[in-house]
C-alpha cells in the first residue's frame, strides 16, 4: 500500500543528493571565474594548435633528434637510423612553416616597435632622412607644381576661348531672331495694310 517512513526518507536523501550535485555542476558553469578558466583553456589549446601548426610539433622534433643519436650496437644502423630520421625530420619541417611563422614574429616586432617612443639617435635619423626626401624631392615638387599651373593656364585659355564663342554665337544668333522678327513684323503690316484700306 503505502511506502515506509525509511523508503520514503532514503529517497528524499538520494534526491538531495543529485540536487545538490546538479547545483553544484550548475553553479560551476556559470560561475565568472570558471568560465574564464575555460575560455583561457580553450585559448591555451587553440595557440598551441596553431603554433604546432605553423612550427611544427615539439614531439616530432624531440623524436628526431633522439633518432640522430648513434647506438652504439654498430654504426650501420646508426647511418641509417639517422637518415630515416632526417627524412621525417625534412617532413615535420614542411608541415610546419617556420618562415611563416618569422613573418608574424616581425610583424608583432613592428607593433611592438612603434609603441615605443623613440630614441635620440632614431629621432635624428628620421629628421635626416625627412631633410633628404625634401632636398631630392623638391625638384620634382617643383616640376609638378609648375606643369599643374600650366595645365591650369591652358585650361583657363580654354574656357574663355570657349566662353567668348558662346558669347559670339548668342550674339549672332540674337541678332538673327531680331532681323527675322522685324521682317515677319514688316509682313504682318504690309498683309495687314491692303485689308484695311
Amino acid at each position: 500500500m503505502g511506502q515506509s517512513t525509511e523508503e520514503l526518507t532514503s529517497q528524499i536523501e538520494d534526491t538531495r543528493g543529485r540536487m545538490a550535485s546538479d547545483l553544484d555542476a550548475l553553479q560551476d558553469k556559470v560561475s565568472p571565474s570558471a568560465i574564464v578558466q575555460r575560455r583561457k583553456e580553450a585559448t591555451r589549446n587553440r595557440l598551441s594548435s596553431v603554433r604546432d601548426k605553423v612550427m611544427g610539433s615539439a614531439q616530432s622534433a624531440g623524436g628526431s633528434v633522439g633518432d640522430k643519436v648513434p647506438s652504439p650496437a654498430g654504426v650501420a644502423s646508426s647511418v641509417q637510423g639517422g637518415v630515416q630520421s632526417g627524412v621525417s625530420s625534412a617532413q615535420d619541417r614542411v608541415q610546419g612553416s617556420p618562415l611563416a611563422a618569422g613573418l608574424v614574429a616581425f610583424g608583432a616586432g613592428l607593433v611592438i616597435a612603434s609603441l615605443l617612443p623613440a630614441s635620440k639617435a632614431e629621432a635624428e635619423a628620421a629628421h635626416r632622412v625627412v631633410e633628404t626626401a625634401k632636398d631630392k624631392g623638391q625638384p620634382l615638387v617643383d616640376d609638378a607644381k609648375q606643369a599643374g599651373q600650366q595645365l591650369g593656364q591652358d585650361l583657363k585659355d580654354r574656357a574663355t576661348e570657349a566662353a567668348q564663342q558662346v558669347k559670339e554665337s548668342a550674339a549672332d544668333s540674337a541678332q538673327q531672331v531680331k532681323g527675322e522678327a522685324q521682317s515677319s513684323a514688316e509682313s504682318v503690316k504690309a498683309e495687314a495694310k491692303p485689308s484695311n484700306g
